[in-house]
């Protein structure tokens, strides 16, 4: 874990919003290039990308984003542990934190069981596996190589023992696929001074049927998951909205809609409720997203959120 003073100057350099952008998966690196250096222009103060197993490896693809850029940091949302040994997970963080000091955050996450069984691996016990990885990467930074400002890392958490866990061996947590009554709840678990990095999907426009549809698209996938909809349900969701694509109180509660000014409440709802930095993630295909986040930055970057 890394110091307090750290990360405050991290938090310093972040500011309150950032981007998470899934769209950049994929995106040619030449297009990646081009986005990272306009979310930087616009004034962002991070931009963030996953992993899948079998695509863009996450330490190859964050170099990229970072060597376009010139001050943005950028992170991980999330860095899969099934994906890699934890001493090569160790050692990729700390050659790019050496490479780009205070501009690198790790997040890492046990992901879900379908995805990680197409891998061909077993999943079982995420928390148990989690806290063995942590272990495995603590071991392992004897040889890592040596950084001024060492990576921050935040655990793909959601529910309590595992943001137990993201308190305990971890600089903070980075919850993705959640309402904003989700973050409250998250401080409260890891308490003050851990960073606390949420992601919330937006689609700015004041057309209710289209965003819907949209943000619909968009939940497909995560509601195929457990780990999503247990979280959704601790929350006070039940199966009328968590069937049928979502009903329209899960569908808006997820995913932000409408003017800029909307968006900038949801922002401001996450930051009440104790988040430090919060991602959005605007629907849509790259071009779309960039236009939804020029956009928004007058909005949301100015003090509107």
């Amino acid at each position: 874990m890394v110091e307090v003073r750290a990360l405050d100057e991290l938090r310093g350099r972040l500011g309150p919003v950032g981007v998470w952008l899934a769209v950049l998966r994929p995106a040619s690196a030449h297009d990646e290039r081009l986005a990272a250096r306009r979310v930087e222009e616009l004034g962002y103060g991070s931009l963030w990308a996953g992993e899948t197993i079998g695509g863009k490896e996450a330490f190859a693809h964050q170099s990229v984003l970072l060597a376009a850029t010139e001050h943005l940091v950028t992170g991980t949302g999330i860095a899969n542990v099934w994906a890699r040994h934890p001493a090569t997970m160790a050692g990729g963080a700390a050659s790019l934190a050496d490479a780009y000091p205070g501009r690198f955050v790790l997040g890492i996450g046990v992901s879900h069981a379908p995805i990680v069984g197409r891998s061909g691996q077993e999943y079982s016990r995420p928390l148990d596996k989690m806290r063995s990885y942590l272990d495995g990467m603590d071991q392992a930074a004897e040889g890592a190589p040596r950084a001024e400002v060492p990576a921050p890392v935040v655990l793909a958490a959601l529910g309590p023992r595992m943001l137990e866990l993201a308190r305990d061996r971890a600089d903070g947590a980075h919850p993705y696929f959640v309402p904003s009554a989700h973050t409250p709840l998250a401080r409260q678990a890891l308490g003050p001074g851990k960073l606390l990095v949420p992601e919330q999907a937006v689609v700015v426009s004041a057309d209710a049927s289209e965003a819907r549809r949209l943000a619909r698209q968009h939940m497909h996938m995560y509601l195929q998951l457990p780990n999503y909809v247990n979280n959704l349900r601790r929350l006070g969701y039940g199966d009328d909205d968590l069937g049928g694509g979502g009903s329209d109180r899960l569908v808006d509660a997820v995913v932000a809609w409408g003017a800029p000014g909307v968006v900038a409440g949801r922002v401001r709802e996450h930051l009440d409720g104790g988040a430090d930095h919060v991602l959005l993630q605007p629907l849509g295909d790259l071009g779309d997203a960039l236009r939804q986040l020029e956009e928004l930055a007058p909005v949301v970057l100015s003090g509107g959120a």
